[in-house]
C-alpha cells in the first residue's frame, strides 16, 4: 500500500506545532520537519512526536518546502504548515486513501460500498490533489470574505510535482492530473491583530522584492485607490460583511496588505 510523508517547515512555532502534529500523526507514516533556526521549544516538541528534524537556513518558502519534500522517504507527500491542521473529514479521507489500519473498507458483492471503493481506486490515478481551506480568524471560521472557496494543491506524488520558488505565495506544480478532496485544512494563521500586522509587514516586503526582481512598477496614484478598491471588493463584493466583525477586520487588513505591497514596491524602485 502507498505510504504518506507529511512535510512541515518551522521557525519558532511552539504555539502551533503540537496542534498540527497531533492532526497529521494518525495518517502520516513519517513527519519531516525542516527548521530554520528556532529559538523556542519547536524542535523539542517535534522530536517528542518522533519527527525527522532537519536544520536549514531559510532562503524562501518554495525552496524550503521543496527541501523538506526531498527529505521524505515516501513518494506521496502532504505539505502542511505549522499553523494548520487537517479536519476530521480530511483525516478520514486520507486514512481511506492510504488504507490505514482500522479504516479499511470491506467490499461485499452488490454492496454500495463496492462502488465507493472503486471510486477511491479511480481517485488514486491522480498525481496531485487540491484541498479546500478554511481560515480560522478572530474566533471563527470565515465562510466568505474571499477565503470561503480557497483551495491549494497540498497532496501530491513528488515524482510528478514540486514547489515553485517565487518569494511569496509559493505553490506546487504537478506534471499530470489533479483531483479534488472534500475534507479541508483549517488555517490558524493569526493569533491576534498584532501578529497579523507582523505577518503583513513580512509578506509585503517579500512581495515587493519579488515585483522588483520582475521589473514591475506602480504609479503613486494607484496607492490612493488601492485601499478603497480592495476593501470594497472583499467586504462587499465577496460578502465579507456576512462574517460579522471578523469579516470586517479581515477585509480591512487585507486592503492594508494590498496598499503596503504596492507602496513598498515603489519605495524599492526609488532606492539607488
Amino acid at each position: 500500500m502507498p505510504k504518506l510523508s507529511a512535510v512541515i517547515i518551522t521557525r519558532n512555532e511552539e504555539k502551533n506545532i503540537r496542534r498540527c502534529l497531533e492532526s497529521v500523526r494518525p495518517v502520516a507514516d513519517e513527519i519531516v520537519v525542516v527548521d530554520s533556526g528556532s529559538s523556542d521549544e519547536t524542535i523539542r516538541i517535534c522530536r517528542e512526536f518522533g519527527c525527522k528534524v532537519f536544520s536549514r537556513d531559510f532562503d524562501g518558502y518554495g525552496t524550503q518546502k521543496q527541501f523538506a519534500v526531498d527529505q521524505a522517504s515516501s513518494d506521496w507527500v502532504l505539505s502542511i504548515d505549522a499553523d494548520e491542521v487537517i479536519s476530521e473529514e480530511l483525516l478520514a479521507e486520507l486514512e481511506e486513501m492510504f488504507e490505514k489500519e482500522g479504516h479499511r473498507v470491506t467490499v461485499s458483492q452488490g454492496d454500495s460500498v463496492a462502488g465507493e471503493k472503486e471510486a477511491m481506486f479511480q481517485r488514486r490515478l491522480f498525481d496531485g490533489y487540491n484541498i479546500p481551506f478554511s481560515l480560522f480568524f478572530m474566533g471563527r471560521l470565515l465562510r466568505h470574505s474571499g477565503v470561503g472557496n480557497e483551495v491549494h494543491l497540498r497532496l501530491f506524488n513528488r515524482t510528478r510535482g514540486r514547489f515553485t520558488t517565487v518569494p511569496v505565495h509559493e505553490g506546487v506544480e504537478v506534471s499530470g492530473s489533479v483531483g479534488m478532496l472534500k475534507g479541508s485544512i483549517i488555517h490558524y494563521s493569526y493569533r491576534d491583530i498584532s501578529h497579523h500586522l507582523e505577518k503583513i509587514n513580512t509578506y509585503t516586503s517579500q512581495a515587493a522584492a519579488g515585483y522588483r526582481l520582475k521589473g514591475k512598477t506602480f504609479s503613486k496614484i494607484w496607492v490612493a485607490f488601492k485601499f478603497p478598491t480592495s476593501f470594497i471588493a472583499i467586504y462587499f463584493l465577496k460578502r465579507g460583511f456576512l462574517d460579522g466583525y471578523p469579516g470586517f477586520m479581515w477585509s480591512f487588513l487585507a486592503a492594508v496588505y494590498s496598499v503596503l505591497k504596492v507602496a513598498k514596491t515603489i519605495e524599492l524602485t526609488r532606492k539607488p
